[in-house]
């Protein structure tokens, strides 16, 4: 299933082609496909979401490896490959089971995932960094495995200082630690992409919780890279003085940026500007 001929003959024998607004881009490299799961660390009976299942080539490696997987696919033309292919598997339950969703991943109710699930998959590039985000913020996944453009990947593990830190950075750093476990050149993929891809591993922390005070100042401190903390958190509305002595309190100069600061500091930032004012 996995090798390009037989990726070939399934989009001939459907009359399929991948579609770039989907970001569609058919894995067929087997040793990404073993890093893949192998990073997950599924075991028999392990409720897995998979977003974006495409012609099933992930899917049929995780009902193997015994999970429950729950696939969600956007594109209504591939249904019928995957319902034909997985037929056995879709009228089982438990171990080896497999419900198709034709849906959204960005409006697919994610607490219909049992607690500490696993997410994993191919994720189309154009919605990769929304899924992840989303699916941190519902806490309902103990581990999320997924393959992603490398810069993105680069992102999501990036540390303070580093070019590639920023919001998302920061939004996994809250939630739980995220490590790229391998990169993925174009030719794992038909039609092959632009960009290297990577894998990525992200364990989440089962006492993070959301907290939007936090979220809300650490997109208005990256608006602008090229600007200071302080300018940035001006033009959202802050007053300058009041930002000035948060930063004063916790050490730091007015010209400090953003990207110099770890989730700790940015945390006590946002206490300090959410605490009210002090009646003189």
């Amino acid at each position: 299933m996995s090798a390009p001929r037989r990726v070939r003959e399934v989009l001939e024998r459907h009359g399929l082609e991948a579609r770039k607004s989907f970001g569609q881009n058919f894995l067929v490299d087997q040793a990404a496909l073993r890093a893949i799961v192998s990073a997950a660390e599924v075991a028999r009976g392990d409720p897995v979401l998979e977003v974006g299942p495409g012609l099933g080539v992930l899917t049929a490696a995780l009902l193997a490896a015994g999970a429950a997987v729950t696939s969600v696919e956007l594109d209504a033309r591939l249904l019928p490959h995957l319902r034909e292919e997985f037929a056995e598997e879709l009228a089982l339950a438990g171990p080896g089971s497999l419900e198709l969703v034709h849906g959204d991943a960005l409006t697919f109710d994610l607490g219909r995932m049992p607690a500490r699930a696993k997410l994993v998959a191919n994720l189309p590039y154009n919605v990769a960094t929304p899924v992840v985000a989303r699916a941190l913020e519902s806490g309902r996944f103990s581990r999320l495995v997924f393959l992603v453009q490398r810069e993105v990947a680069e992102r999501l593990a990036a540390a303070p200082g580093s070019s590639a830190y920023g919001a998302l950075s920061l939004l996994v750093g809250h939630f739980g630690r995220a490590r790229v476990v391998r990169t993925v050149p174009p030719g794992a993929f038909l039609p092959p992409p632009k960009v290297t891809s990577a894998v990525v591993r992200l364990d989440t922390d089962p006492a993070a919780t959301p907290d939007p005070g936090l979220f809300k100042l650490i997109h208005q401190a990256f608006a602008h890279r090229r600007k200071t903390l302080v300018k940035n958190l001006v033009l959202a509305g802050y007053e300058r003085g009041v930002v000035e002595a948060a930063l004063g309190e916790l050490g730091l100069l007015p010209l400090v940026r953003a990207e110099e600061l770890d989730l700790r500091t940015l945390r006590a930032l946002a206490d300090r500007l959410e605490a009210p004012t002090p009646l003189v």
